[in-house]
């Protein structure tokens, strides 16, 4: 019997249970899955890094920690983490990304926004085809190979910027430091996927905004340091930056008090652009316990010295 100890909080117990126990059972596991094990006996570690456990070092015969969650920032530079650690790439929350982001993108190329708020008003307005608007995606990841692929297949031309080089059909790749300004230089649009790491905090700072043509949108699903929230909007009070949708921030859910609320060029959303799917994540969580069962390698084990 393989004992795996489910640590993330209380409601998500609920939602996770009967997955994960199908997920076993389909793949020929024999898994006693509990919240309560003693650590001792615990051979991995279903994980959600708000949860209670905090200290791994009681966790002498755990294998691997799995976690739940995409983001891993909250666990990576944990001392007492000696365990393989694998993030969350879950074809549902991949998927829901791929809407959220291709949504919010038609949203700027058709000028929903301003229909709306000119309803009342006779202003006919005809956008440019897709292929006059350029987007950028900075981070090449799963989720941003996704939503790249989605874009070309609707007629955007499609630039990408990751730190490492990458080689995607149909896409303009850039990367390392020397290739952030000609991936944002026409980019009317911008999305930002990638990992919050030390590397990537404020990579929409003063400087690389105004790499941006005048009037760019940013659509930030991605993590909330990406971008340095007092060069944004003084680039949006300039007009450098028409209009920004904000997902993520650095301080959740979003203060009261913060000066996005009330912007007149930000859409504020709750952390709701994709959501890690219990259905096909316990399928994830099942494969990487046949693998550590079989003597296989791990799948997306997160590499500490890269953040993710």
């Amino acid at each position: 019997m393989i004992n795996a100890l489910f640590a993330a909080r209380p409601e998500r117990w609920e939602t996770y249970e009967a997955p994960l126990k199908a997920a076993f059972v389909a793949n020929g596991l024999k898994v006693d899955l509990r919240q309560d094990f003693a650590p001792e006996d615990v051979d991995y570690i279903v994980y959600a890094p708000n949860s209670g456990v905090q200290d791994f070092r009681p966790y002498t015969r755990c294998k691997a920690v799995l976690n739940l969650w995409a983001g891993v920032e909250k666990i990576t530079g944990n001392e007492t983490l000696t365990q393989p650690l694998c993030r969350m790439v879950d074809p549902g929350l991949t998927q829901s990304m791929v809407e959220w982001v291709t949504g919010h993108v038609l949203r700027y190329h058709l000028e929903i926004d301003r229909s709306v708020a000119l309803q009342d008003r006779w202003q006919p307005y005809v956008p440019p085809l897709a292929e006059e608007r350029p987007v950028t995606i900075l981070g090449l990841g799963a989720l941003g190979q996704a939503c790249a692929k989605a874009l070309t297949q609707l007629g955007f031309p499609v630039s990408g910027w990751s730190r490492t080089a990458k080689d995607l059909p149909d896409v303009t790749c850039h990367h390392g430091s020397d290739g952030l300004k000609p991936a944002l230089a026409d980019a009317q649009i911008v999305v930002l996927l990638l990992p919050d790491t030390p590397q990537t905090e404020n990579i929409l700072n003063a400087q690389s905004l105004g790499f941006l043509p005048q009037g760019a949108r940013l659509i930030n699903p991605g993590r909330g340091p990406l971008i340095d929230d007092t060069a944004l909007l003084a680039a949006l009070d300039s007009g450098q930056i028409a209009h920004a949708t904000l997902d993520v921030f650095r301080v959740e859910p979003l203060p009261h008090d913060h000066p996005y609320w009330a912007h007149p060029r930000v859409t504020v959303t709750p952390h709701i652009a994709a959501e890690t799917r219990p259905l096909t994540a316990s399928r994830v969580i099942a494969e990487n316990i046949r693998r550590g069962e079989a003597g296989e390698d791990f799948v997306h084990v997160v590499d500490r010295e890269r953040g993710y």
